[in-house]
C-alpha cells in the first residue's frame, strides 16, 4: 500500500478547512499545511489535525507556494487539495481502495473535479479530470530495444474518485489581479494562461477587468509568436472593450475581421449586443441566431444561454 502526504496551501480558510480535513481522515500518512498569511483562525483549526504547519511569505505565485509545500513531503505520493474541496463518504472509500491498490509505476492520478456552485470562472462544464495525486519521486526508465531513450511522459491513471468543489464565493477577482500583476512584472503568459485569462474575463470579469486587460490583449493580437487561437481570444476581449467604450469603428473592425476569419459565438454575441444597444432589433436577432450556430471558444453560455435569453426579450 502506498503512503500519502496531504500538502495544502491555505489562507483565511477557517470556514472550510475542517470540512476538507474531516473528509480526508484516514487517507493521509502525513499532513502538511502551508499558510500564506492567514489573519483568521486557520492555523488554529489546522493545529487540531497536524503539527506540521509552516508559514510562507506570499509572492503572488501559486506555483511557487505549491512547490514549497511539495518540498516538505516525505511519503510516496502527494495529494494536493484546496480547502474548499471535500470527499463524500462514497468517494472517500474509493480513495481508500485506490491507496491500497495503486500500482507503483503510476506517477499521476487524475480525479473527477465536480463544480456544484455557480462560481465557475474558467470552466464550461460541471465535471472534468484533474491531476490530484502525484508520485513524489519519479523513476526514469529506458525504453525501446534499439535507439533507446528515456521515457519522459508520465504514467497517468484516470480514477473514478469525485472531488466536490464547494466554494462560497468567486475567486475571479483574486485570479484576475494575479494575472495583471504577472503581466506588469513582465511575465510572458503561457498559451494556457493566455486562454485562462480570456476565459476568466468572459465568464466572471467586470467591465473594469476588461478595460485593464486591453493593453495585454492588444499586444497579444500584434504578437506574431502568438498562435491563431490566441489571436482570436485577443479579438474577443478587444471587441468587448471597444463596445464598452462606444468605439464603434474599432468594434466593427475587430468583430467583423474575427468573424470573417473564424466565426465564434463570442464575437457573434458581441455583434448582437452592439445592434441591440443601437435598437436595430433585426440585425440583433440575426447575430444572436448566428451565435447559437457558431462554436464557443471561451464561454459556452455565449452559444447557448445568452443568445437564447436575448432572443426571448427582443420586441
Amino acid at each position: 500500500m502506498i503512503t500519502i502526504s496531504v500538502c495544502m496551501i491555505v489562507k483565511n480558510e477557517e470556514k472550510h478547512l475542517a470540512r476538507c480535513l474531516d473528509s480526508l481522515q484516514g487517507l493521509w500518512d502525513e499532513l502538511v499545511i502551508v499558510d500564506t498569511g492567514s489573519t483568521d483562525r486557520t492555523k488554529k483549526v489546522a493545529a487540531d489535525y497536524t503539527s506540521r504547519i509552516y508559514d510562507y511569505q506570499w509572492r503572488d505565485d501559486f506555483a511557487h507556494a505549491r512547490n514549497f509545500a511539495f518540498s516538505l513531503a516525505q511519503c510516496d505520493y502527494i495529494y494536493a487539495p484546496d480547502a474548499d474541496e471535500t470527499l463524500d463518504a462514497a468517494n472517500r472509500q474509493k480513495f481508500l481502495q485506490l491507496k491500497q491498490t495503486l500500482l507503483p509505476e503510476i506517477e499521476i492520478v487524475q480525479m473527477i473535479y465536480v463544480n456544484r456552485h455557480n462560481f465557475k470562472t474558467t470552466e464550461n462544464f460541471e465535471k472534468d479530470y484533474r491531476p490530484k495525486l502525484f508520485k513524489r519521486l519519479r523513476t526514469f526508465q529506458w525504453m525501446d530495444p534499439v535507439h533507446e531513450t528515456v521515457r519522459l511522459d508520465p504514467i497517468v491513471y484516470d480514477s473514478d474518485v469525485e472531488i466536490l468543489h464547494l466554494p462560497d464565493s468567486s475567486h475571479a477577482g483574486r485570479d484576475l489581479a494575479l494575472l495583471r500583476a504577472a503581466v506588469k512584472r513582465g511575465v510572458r503568459l503561457s498559451r494556457r494562461l493566455h486562454n485562462m485569462y480570456a476565459r476568466e474575463l468572459f465568464m466572471a470579469g467586470a467591465p473594469q477587468d476588461f478595460r485593464e486587460a486591453e493593453s495585454f490583449f492588444g499586444d497579444s493580437l500584434k504578437d506574431p509568436s502568438r498562435g491563431p487561437e490566441e489571436h482570436m481570444e485577443a479579438l474577443c476581449v478587444l471587441a468587448r472593450v471597444s463596445r464598452l467604450q462606444k468605439e464603434d469603428a474599432r468594434f466593427l473592425s475587430l468583430c467583423l475581421n474575427g468573424i470573417a476569419a473564424d466565426p465564434c459565438a463570442e464575437l457573434c454575441l458581441e455583434a448582437g449586443d452592439y445592434y441591440l444597444e443601437a435598437r436595430d432589433y433585426e440585425n440583433a436577432r440575426d447575430w444572436y441566431e448566428n451565435a447559437q450556430n457558431a462554436p464557443a471558444i471561451l464561454d459556452l453560455r455565449c452559444q447557448e444561454e445568452f443568445p437564447a435569453e436575448r432572443l426571448a426579450r427582443l420586441p
